[in-house]
């Protein structure tokens, strides 16, 4: 098994948060005006006033208010005009009507940050939502960022600010709190208390009009106080805002979400398979994975896992080994595990043999390890040492039961040693009151998370075990889909031609003969079908394909008013391909005329027995944009429901965990003498489905239903495809969750030297020409890039080359010079050029890494150019570059890029050019 990529704070990305950020006004003001302060007794403008002075954060507090010379004792202000200071944040809690004029108010006397707590916007309809398009666009004018409205306030535990209307401040800690719901802030923040829970930032985010998930992940990923980020979340807001920023500080900062509403209490009715068998809250679990999140299911388990993730190393497997002096302890905690998705370690033969030699005869002999109820702390200590050495085993859970031998404080003192050494994750569960306290902090302070019941801590190690595999399963390096031959056509091209035929023919479905041709463009198997619009041709068809074959309908919609549905026979010989013709075009003349027959598609019969019946599709989600579906097809689909979910785009690793999540993968297998399906073969299939559900915009809904899968084959029989009326344009259309493989900025160039060159966007398969690239770099070359020496081996790990690979094409865009190599005929690396967006800025950072065996030929220079291109079209204001002192290359070629250049600072150089 691979191990489990490990936090790396190497800058892959080269981002140097260098500057104030936006969000500094809001966590880190220098002074706070509350606007609406007042003195009424339980009023949210005097409570908020008296908790930013009672918990002093080292600025002053000028309360607005143009009916009172002073609030609390406090000089007030009539307006923000009035306040002799610059004022960095603004506490707003006048009623909603007054809001857009006092945010302009602030604008214009240069406030940078607002909190909004006042209610009354969208959440009562068109007129708040006016409101809020007021407030919005005053706010963009002056580059002011807002929280709220609606919202409890933000606390920084760290600096003492308190601006909320909370009873209490947050105790410090390390854990980023992020919450939708005021109401919930409060009872979390009385549970806090109890559990000695604390925050490095407490934020009641509300309707997010402006600041959101995304932007808070990354200013809490960029936070060295906070080590994890917690989440209560309602909505999702914009799903790729969040799932952008979620996806990088994930790697490096665990991101714990518990969202209610996972029953669907108003499910989708849709005319499609696909669009019947998906749901919102399965598609926000297959989003939460796509970016490495963990969602939970309880409060508690939001902080037990925040703790959990703190303490102890992530496990390489789902794999537990228990260890308990009593069974039904062990019992629980197994029944716990399995349901949860883990599984008990098998114990090694080795492992047996050890333990053999130091337990009782009576012991349990297998997993869960019971070793009796008169245990000492010699043997738990001994035994744990043992098992936990088991390869088999990927973490450990050690129960104890108070009985009349056991001595709780003692054991843990053992124990303690073992927090980190084995290198797997070690939980403990000492049940019992009073008597197990002295041994449960001992375990506390060695960082060994403790848990009064087994059940619970076997729950913490599944989860601890799903965020691992999520990680790990969004870096594992693909293999490069195999490219489409379509002769001239690309695969957009010609389905956009077949979409556009059907949608200025009025129609929005696809005959089944159009849906397969369609899924023929894209590489994706099909019968062999053809199209006979007069009894001879059905028969000549017949014989050319060759008997058996299946006769059907191949429009399903023979007017735009009348479904005549289809007319599906098998056919033997030529007679009865006549008797079937005549039989359809019956049908067809009984229900909507003989004007209107157009014909039937005739196919070979394949027998469903040869294989095993999928399904693929798409559909769309309100909140997520395009979804795809894979699981068990044919007709008691609905019935099964075994499918799982994912967002576009796919590579192959993404398929392979999509098919991995269904129970049918493993007949897919080989079950019962059956040879195995060609797996390779599906996850290609369905990256090819993925690009064309992302290329061919203007699809509602598609399925393939059955995919038949063998050993030897894999074909769609059958296809439905929905389109959007002609009348929808593309601006109409729902965004993708997830920015695609921009090919649209693929070029091609020629050196100097005569050597043709192709500029595309880096992409996940890259890993291995990157290592390639990179073992052929000399040491100046790599000094003068990352301004530090840096070792081959420390530049090709799996780790960090899977961060440079994988790329967020909304937040940053890597570009390769790419060419063919004359001696091997291989496609080779000369140059990477990245330009990332610094976070809460309208900033990018260039940087460039050129092979030495291709400096000098001018293709830094044209990299550098078409990346500033880019930066034009993507609304870039600003790129920066960091260089060397030493780099006068670099320095150069900027200079001649237009860049200035200001003089040198701490052995660098800042260049920078507006765009």
């Amino acid at each position: 098994m691979d191990k489990p990529i490990v936090p790396t704070f190497e800058p892959a990305h080269d981002i140097y948060h260098y500057e104030p950020r936006a969000l500094d006004a809001i966590f880190a003001p220098k002074n706070v005006a509350v606007i609406g302060a007042t003195e009424n007794p339980g009023s949210v403008g005097r409570t908020i006033l008296w908790n930013l002075i009672s918990n002093p954060f080292g600025g002053t507090v000028f309360p607005v208010n143009p009916k009172r010379a002073g609030v609390l004792g406090i000089k007030a202000y009539p307006n923000i005009a009035a306040v002799p200071e610059q004022v960095d944040l603004a506490v707003v809690v006048t009623p909603a009507p007054t809001v857009p004029g006092v945010i302009k108010e602030c604008v214009d006397a240069g406030v940078k940050g607002a909190i909004v707590i006042s209610a009354g916007f969208k959440e009562i309809g068109a007129q708040g939502a006016e409101l809020e398009r007021q407030i919005l666009e005053n706010a963009k004018r002056g580059k002011m960022r807002i929280i709220g409205p609606n919202c409890l306030g933000v606390m920084n535990a760290m600096t003492g600010l308190n601006a909320t209307f909370a009873a209490a401040m947050a105790r410090p800690g390390n854990v980023g709190f992020i919450t939708q719901s005021g109401a919930l802030a409060t009872a979390i923040l009385d549970w806090s208390f109890g559990e000695n829970v604390g925050f490095s930032a407490f934020v009641s985010i509300g309707s997010m009009l402006d600041v959101d998930w995304g932007d808070l992940i990354y200013y809490l990923g960029d936070d060295p106080r906070t080590e994890s980020i917690v989440i209560y979340m309602e909505t999702i807001g914009d799903a790729r805002s969040f799932l952008s920023a979620a996806r990088e500080v994930a790697l490096v900062k665990p991101i714990i979400v518990i969202k209610p509403g996972r029953t669907e209490g108003a499910a989708r009715a849709a005319a499609s398979h696909t669009g019947s068998l998906t749901g919102s809250d399965e598609v926000l679990e297959s989003a939460f994975r796509r970016s490495g999140v963990l969602r939970v299911n309880s409060i508690s388990d939001l902080f037990h896992m925040a703790e959990v993730l703190a303490k102890q190393p992530r496990p390489k497997g789902p794999h537990l080994s228990i260890l308990t002096n009593a069974g039904g302890p062990g019992v629980i905690a197994t029944d716990a595990l399995i349901m949860n998705g883990g599984e008990l370690a098998d114990i090694s033969d080795e492992t047996m043999k050890k333990l053999n030699e130091i337990l009782p005869p009576q012991w349990s002999h297998n997993n869960p390890i019971d070793i009796l109820g008169d245990a000492s702390p010699e043997r738990y200590a001994k035994a744990l040492e043992i098992a936990a050495q088991d390869p088999n085993a990927d973490g450990m859970l050690v129960i104890l039961t108070p009985q009349a031998m056991t001595d709780p404080t003692e054991t843990a003192e053992y124990l303690k040693q073992y927090a980190q050494s084995t290198g797997k994750p070690f939980f403990a569960s000492w049940m019992g009151g009073e008597d197990v306290s002295a041994g449960i902090a001992i375990l506390n302070r060695a960082k060994i998370p403790s848990f009064g019941y087994p059940d619970e801590a076997a729950r913490m190690f599944q989860y601890m075990w799903r965020y691992t595999d999520n990680l790990r399963g969004l870096y594992e390096t693909p293999v490069l889909p195999v490219e489409i031959d379509n002769g001239h056509l690309s695969p957009r091209t010609q389905g956009e031609k077949i979409i556009e035929a059907v949608r200025s023919s009025g129609r929005t479905i696809l005959t089944e003969f159009e849906s397969k041709q369609l899924l023929a463009a894209y590489g994706i198997p099909i019968v062999e079908t053809r199209i006979a619009k007069i009894e001879d041709e059905a028969v000549s068809h017949a014989n050319a394909i060759g008997y058996p074959v299946v006769l059907k309908l191949f429009s399903e919609t023979i007017t735009h008013k009348t479904d005549v549905g289809g007319v599906q026979l098998n056919i033997a010989d030529a007679d009865d391909v006549r008797r079937a013709w005549r039989a359809i075009h019956k049908s067809v003349s009984e229900k909507a005329g003989t004007q209107h027959f157009q014909g039937v598609t005739v196919q070979p019969m394949i027998r469903l027995t040869d294989g095993y019946e999928l399904i693929v599709g798409a559909s769309i989600d309100p909140q997520f944009g395009p979804v795809l579906l894979f699981g068990t097809g044919g007709q008691l689909v609905e019935v099964f429901k075994d499918r799982s979910l994912a967002l576009p785009p796919l590579n192959t690793t993404l398929a392979r965990r999509m098919i991995e999540r269904t129970t049918i993968y493993k007949a897919l297998k080989g079950v019962r003498g059956r040879k195995p399906v060609d797996l390779p073969a599906l996850e290609q299939l369905m990256v090819r489905f993925a690009q064309l559900v992302v290329e061919q915009r203007f699809i509602k809904e598609i399925d393939i239903n059955p995919l038949l899968a063998s050993s030897d084959r894999l074909i769609a029989l059958d296809a439905r495809v929905v389109v959007y009326e002609a009348s929808v344009t593309r601006e109409e259309l729902p965004r993708l969750s997830i920015r695609p493989y921009p090919t649209r900025i693929i070029s091609t160039w020629t050196t100097p030297k005569g050597l043709a060159t192709t500029f595309r966007p880096i992409r996940p398969e890259d890993e291995p020409a990157l290592i390639k690239f990179h073992e052929t770099l000399s040491d100046r070359s790599v000094y003068l890039r990352y301004l530090h020496p840096m070792m081959l081996n420390q530049r090709v790990t799996h780790e960090r080359l899977s961060r440079i690979c994988f790329v967020d094409y909304d937040r940053e865009i890597a570009l390769v010079a790419e060419s063919e190599d004359a001696a091997t005929n291989e496609k080779r690396i000369m140059a990477v050029a990245r330009l990332s967006r610094v976070h809460d800025t309208d900033d990018a950072e260039l940087t460039i890494l050129v092979n030495d065996a291709f400096q000098g030929q001018g293709l830094g220079g044209e990299m550098v150019k078409r990346l500033l291109d880019i930066g034009r079209k993507e609304k870039i204001a600003r790129v920066i570059a960091h260089i060397s002192q030493e780099n006068h290359t670099m320095q150069d070629l900027c200079q001649r890029m237009g860049f200035k250049l200001n003089p040198p600072k701490d052995g660098r150089v800042l260049a920078e050019i507006a765009l």
